[in-house]
C-alpha cells in the first residue's frame, strides 16, 4: 500500500530560477522536468493514435478494483432513520450521527422573523432559478444563502450545459447516453424530464442574456464531453457557470426578490401535521437564530465536497458541507445513492496552491491526452469520469507510473499543448480556455506550451435526497433541487448534465411550489423531529463529539492534512 499526501497546507515558497538574467517563477521544479521532456518527446507519436475504449466488462473490473466508491472499508452504516442499514461515506455518517447545533428549546416560535409563501435555501443555480419562476408565478419569495448570493458550485462550472439542440442530436439520444453513463441506475422519469426540458433551458438562459459561444453562422457552438455520443455541451469559454450566475443574480435583483446573505439554514421546521413549514436560520453576522415560516420550502444547498471524502481534495466551493442532506434526513426525508461520489479525473495536482481545482473536461474534448510519467497513454481521454478517475488512481498507485511532486503529491499529465496542435489550430487554447490559462500563468505555467499535472478531485455527489419530477419529496411541502437531490444521475453523472439538472428542476420546483401555496393550511411550528432524532442518538449510545450541519469546513491545524490510499476496492 502506498500512501500519498495530496492535500496539505502550503508553507514553502515557489521554486525559482534565472532566465536571461531575470528571476522568474518556476512552477515545475527540476525534479519534474525530465518527465515533461518525455511527454514532449512522445507527442508526435501520439498525435494520430487513440487508446482502445474499455468494454463493459473491463470497465466494471476497473471500477470495482480502483474506484473509491468500492472501498468498502471507507463506508459507514447509517444507524437509524429512513435509510437505516445503508452504507455511505464515513464522513457523512459522522454528520448524521451528530446532534443538532441548534437547541430546540432555545427557539421562540412566538416570534417569527419572516413569513413567506416560498422559502428558497441556497443561492446557487437551482435556488435562484426556483426563486425566479416562483416569483413569476405569483408567489411571495424569500431566498436565504450561506455566503453571498451566487456563491456556489454553479459559479465554478467550466465545461458547459448539456442539451440536444443540434440537428443531429435528440432528447432520446441524450436520454440513452445519460442512462448508460449512470450505470443504468438513474430514475427514468427524472432523466426523461431532464433531457426533454434541456433545450428550453438553453433558450431561456439565452433570452435572459447568457452569451453562449457561437459559430460564425450564429448557431450554438457545442462540444462532446466524455460519455456523450453527440456534441451537446453549450459553453461560455471556460467560465460558463460564472456567466450564467452573473445573469441570474442580476435578474433576482431586477425582480426585487428578497434574499438574505450569510444566513444558512440549520434546521427545517415541521408543523404539527408533519408538513415542512419553513426553517431556522443562523445569521453569521449577528450570531442570532432566525425563524422563517413558509408554506413551501426548497432545499438547494449543493454538495458534499468540503467533507473531503476519503481525504481527496475537492473542486467544490467553501460552503459545500452536506447541510441539506443532514437537515432533510433529520426531518424524515429519504436519501438515494449516497454511496456514490463523483471524482473528476482532472483536478489540479500542481501547483499546490490550486490543489483540487477543476480542469474542465472540455480540454480533453478539444484534444488534450492523459499520459503517465513516461509520456505514455494508458486510457482513452474520453472515458466516463468514473472510469478515467479509476485508471489514473491505478496508474499512480499500483502501476507506479505517476508523477511525484517535491511535496508528496502525485498525478499524471494532461497534455494541453495538443489542443493548439490538433484541436483547432494556434490560438484555440486561449480562445476557449482563457480562465484556465490565466490561473496557471500566475504560477509560471503556460498550458499552451506545457502540460498540466492532474489527479482526481472530489467533484460531485451523485446521490442525494430522493425526489419526484417537480422536486417534491416524501415530506409534504418540502422540495429539493440541484446537487442535493438524487436519482437523475444514477451512480455516475456525465459532464454537462449538472448545469442542466439544476435549471430544469429548479424551474419545475419553483413553478410547483407557487402553484401549491394556495392549497396549504399551516399548522403549529415545531422542532419535535429534532428532539426525537437526538433522543434516538442517545438511546443508541452514539456520541460523535461534534454537531451538524457543519456549515463551514475547519482547516486549522492537522485537520488540513489528509491522505489518499491506493488500495484495492474490496
Amino acid at each position: 500500500m502506498t500512501i500519498i499526501s495530496p492535500f496539505r497546507l502550503i508553507t514553502r515558497p515557489l521554486y525559482k530560477f534565472y532566465v536571461q538574467g531575470e528571476l522568474e517563477k518556476m512552477a515545475y521544479p527540476i525534479e519534474m522536468q525530465d518527465t515533461i521532456k518525455k511527454v514532449e518527446a512522445s507527442r508526435s507519436e501520439r498525435i494520430d493514435r487513440s487508446f482502445p475504449r474499455l468494454n463493459f466488462v473491463e470497465k466494471a473490473k476497473l471500477l470495482e478494483t480502483y474506484h473509491p466508491d468500492f472501498r468498502l472499508s471507507e463506508k459507514g452504516e447509517i444507524p437509524f432513520g429512513p435509510n437505516q442499514g445503508e452504507f455511505v461515506p464515513k464522513e457523512l455518517v459522522t454528520l448524521l450521527e451528530s446532534p443538532s447545533r441548534l437547541n430546540p428549546d432555545a427557539i421562540d416560535f412566538g416570534k417569527v422573523d419572516f413569513k413567506t409563501d416560498v422559502l428558497i435555501i441556497g443561492g446557487g443555480g437551482a435556488g435562484v432559478t426556483a426563486a425566479l419562476f416562483a416569483k413569476e408565478n405569483g408567489a411571495d419569495v424569500l431566498l436565504t444563502t450561506k455566503l453571498r448570493l451566487g456563491d456556489a458550485n454553479t459559479i465554478m462550472a467550466e465545461g458547459g450545459i448539456g442539451a440536444a439542440t443540434l440537428p443531429e442530436d435528440s432528447p432520446v439520444i441524450h436520454y440513452i447516453d445519460t442512462m448508460v453513463g449512470g450505470r443504468c441506475q438513474n430514475i427514468p422519469e427524472l432523466v426523461e424530464t431532464l433531457v426533454n426540458d434541456a433545450p428550453f433551458i438553453v433558450e431561456w438562459l439565452t433570452d435572459l442574456g447568457v452569451n453562449f459561444d457561437r459559430l460564425p453562422d450564429g448557431s450554438y457552438f457545442a462540444h462532446m464531453p466524455a460519455g456523450h455520443s453527440r456534441k451537446r455541451s453549450h459553453s461560455v469559454k471556460d467560465i460558463t457557470g460564472l456567466e450564467i450566475m452573473r445573469v441570474l443574480c442580476d435578474e433576482v435583483r431586477n425582480q426585487e426578490i428578497r434574499f438574505l446573505e450569510f444566513s444558512p439554514a440549520v434546521e427545517l421546521l415541521l408543523d404539527d401535521r408533519g408538513q415542512c413549514a419553513g426553517a431556522a436560520l443562523y445569521n453569521f453576522d449577528t450570531e442570532q437564530y432566525l425563524v422563517v415560516q413558509a408554506k413551501t420550502t426548497l432545499l438547494a444547498t449543493g454538495g458534499i465536497g468540503r467533507l473531503h471524502i476519503q481525504g481527496f481534495p475537492t473542486s467544490n466551493h467553501y460552503g459545500a458541507t452536506a447541510d441539506g442532506l443532514v437537515m432533510a434526513y433529520r426531518a424524515g426525508a429519504e436519501l438515494l445513492y449516497m454511496g456514490f461520489i463523483q471524482y473528476h479525473p482532472t483536478g489540479i495536482a500542481w501547483p499546490e496552491q490550486m490543489l483540487g481545482l477543476l480542469i474542465s473536461e472540455a480540454l480533453r474534448a478539444q484534444g488534450a491526452q492523459v499520459v503517465n510519467v513516461e509520456g505514455e497513454m494508458f486510457v482513452d481521454r474520453l472515458e466516463t469520469r468514473d472510469a478515467l478517475s479509476a485508471a489514473i488512481i491505478r496508474e499512480c498507485g499500483e502501476r507506479g507510473k505517476g508523477v511525484l511532486t517535491p511535496t508528496g503529491m502525485v498525478g499524471v499529465w494532461l497534455d494541453t499543448p495538443l489542443i493548439d496542435i490538433v484541436g483547432g489550430g494556434p490560438g484555440t487554447f486561449l480562445r476557449r480556455f482563457a480562465g484556465i490559462h490565466s490561473r496557471f500563468k500566475k504560477y509560471g505555467i503556460d498550458p499552451v506550451k506545457e502540460p498540466i499535472l492532474v489527479y482526481p478531485t472530489q467533484h460531485y455527489q451523485n446521490g442525494g435526497v430522493e425526489t419526484g419530477v417537480n422536486g417534491e419529496t416524501n415530506i409534504p411541502n418540502l422540495y429539493v433541487a440541484g446537487e442535493v437531490a438524487g436519482g437523475v444521475h444514477g451512480h455516475n453523472r456525465l459532464g454537462s448534465n449538472s448545469l442542466v439538472d439544476i435549471f430544469v428542476f429548479g424551474r419545475r420546483a419553483g413553478i410547483d411550489m407557487a402553484r401549491k401555496v394556495s392549497q396549504i393550511e399551516a399548522g403549529e411550528l415545531s422542532l419535535d423531529h429534532v428532539r426525537a432524532y437526538q433522543k434516538s442518538l442517545k438511546e443508541l449510545g452514539i456520541v460523535s463529539g461534534t454537531v451538524s450541519p457543519m456549515l463551514l469546513p475547519d482547516y486549522r491545524f492537522e485537520k488540513a492534512l489528509t491522505t489518499v490510499q491506493y488500495t484495492k476496492g474490496r
